[in-house]
């Protein structure tokens, strides 16, 4: 049997017993309830983690603001080059699987004295030799007859495959992030509106209650409490103030360029267009399709394919150095007939002995995927407790802001009401004053509760696995 033969039979009988000595994997069950602890969101099949995030945040402004975050971040961007770096990683360790062709052109001359060659010739002069060689061939190619690079590669696989998740996780977040820094830009706009125009009203009164004082008509605690009133009211807007432009600049520092004023929310925060039904979906779907989670199952698969690359390390490594080519003395004559040279030379590694780092090897793969298992499972309960948590909210914050929303329109009435009686001599001016704290502060509760609403909806989609990215 000539030597490409011998070659070609190796190759074949590696192709066809190449196996992997990995454990079969089997995806550990879920270590949480089967359905969420809120009743009102049992029952659903469908999952706001089929919706991209468009269909969530409707608000153009919004999506807008969305889309130059994820055009600009850098943070993303670096997620985004960490993938490509874990795909190059996972083809180099791929390409082990074939062998690799080099082809090689050497020459070589040398001259030697007479006296100093193997069978010294007399005279005083010297030996000119010259060699020429054209070849082609593999280097230690390894037969991957028990699985270790198939093992390797597999590894490479499900960690290329984790860094992926990751940077949808990072997208994710990142939408979220973004939205919830232009909802609370919206919500503080309004507190700030609202904060001047109390100024402006309390101001109004502070200076009828210094005409009163002044002719005797009112008391000083009058006074000092409409002066109160009007320099808490001023300190709102100075804080407020402060408030938007900070928000400004976290939201600039999370789209990463500078935000278009028609891209800044306009209307305050109830004019927020967000996607209100948002389901949940049943568990075990909404879980395991979840980017953290599914970046947890991918280290745990490559943890998997750790131990076949470990068990394969107790078997005998077999490879190939071979090459096919023309050698020479002239390099006129390289390629002429009768200069055929090859080589070809296999060998076979037995592990005798290693101090133990074969075992230790396989123990610390063993105990990775252990590890890799509980981290596996505390994704799972990780996402479980937040979509949990955003569901407990859904559940009454409706309740909550329809409740705010009547105390708001409770307080306004009867601060007029008040104003009525009190110019009309029936209520004093401390009695007004109290109306008037007590609407500016339904108020601020309002604006408060209606973040909160619309946050949860923000939430909601995080947690739910974030839907399927935009067209």
């Amino acid at each position: 049997m000539s030597h490409r033969k011998s070659v070609f039979v190796l190759l074949a009988a590696s192709a066809l017993t190449a196996c992997t000595m990995a454990p079969k994997y089997e995806r550990p069950a879920l270590p949480v309830a089967t359905t969420w602890p809120t009743a009102s969101a049992n029952g659903q099949t469908a999952s706001a983690g089929d919706l991209s995030w468009r269909q969530v945040f409707e608000d153009t402004r919004l999506a807008g603001t969305i889309d130059l975050a994820l055009a600009n971040s850098r943070d993303l961007r670096v997620a985004v080059l960490n993938i490509e770096r874990a795909r190059a990683t996972y083809r180099i360790q791929r390409a082990a699987l074939l062998p690799t062709v080099n082809g090689a052109l050497s020459g070589t001359k040398s001259e030697t004295p007479l006296g100093a060659t193997p069978f010294p010739i007399g005279g005083t002069g010297s030996l000119e030799i010259e060699n020429y060689n054209a070849n082609v061939g593999i280097t230690a190619y390894e037969l991957d007859i028990f699985g270790r690079v198939r093992s390797l590669k597999d590894q490479a696989l499900n960690s290329y495959l984790a860094t992926e998740q990751t940077a949808r996780t990072a997208q994710i977040s990142l939408i979220a992030e973004t939205a919830n820094a232009w909802l609370t830009l919206a919500a503080d706009q309004d507190l700030l509106t609202l904060a001047k125009d109390t100024l402006k009203s309390r101001e109004g009164s502070l200076s009828l209650a210094q005409r009163q004082f002044d002719v005797g008509a009112a008391s000083q605690l009058n006074l000092r409490t409409s002066q109160t009133l009007a320099e808490t009211a001023r300190s709102d807007v100075a804080t407020y103030a402060a408030q938007v432009e900070r928000d400004k600049n976290a939201l600039r520092l999370l789209v990463g360029a500078e935000v278009p004023a028609n891209l800044l929310p306009a209307g305050g925060v109830i004019a927020a267009q967000i996607l209100a039904d948002l389901p949940a979906g049943v568990t075990s779907d909404v879980l395991t399709r979840r980017p953290d989670v599914l970046a947890a199952e991918h280290a745990l698969m490559g943890a998997n394919a750790n131990i076949g690359a470990a068990r394969a390390a107790f078997f005998p490594r077999i490879s190939l150095t071979g090459s096919y080519g023309s050698a020479s003395a002239d390099l006129d004559g390289l390629f002429k007939s009768g200069t055929k040279a090859w080589s070809f030379t296999p060998s076979i590694t037995l592990p005798i002995f290693a101090g133990g780092a074969n075992k230790a090897g396989l123990d610390s793969a063993k105990a990775g995927q252990k590890i890799a298992v509980a981290t596996y499972e505390k994704a799972v309960q990780t996402a479980f407790r937040e979509v949990a948590d955003a569901l407990a909210t859904q559940a009454t914050i409706g309740d909550r802001l329809a409740a705010q929303e009547r105390l708001a329109a409770a307080a306004v009435d009867t601060a007029r009401l008040t104003k009525l009686r009190y110019d009309r001599g029936v209520d004093s001016s401390l009695v007004l004053l109290d109306a008037q704290r007590t609407q500016y502060s339904a108020q601020q509760g309002l604006i408060n509760a209606r973040l909160a609403w619309v946050s949860n909806r923000v939430t909601l989609y995080k947690v739910l696995g974030g839907g399927a990215a935009a067209k």
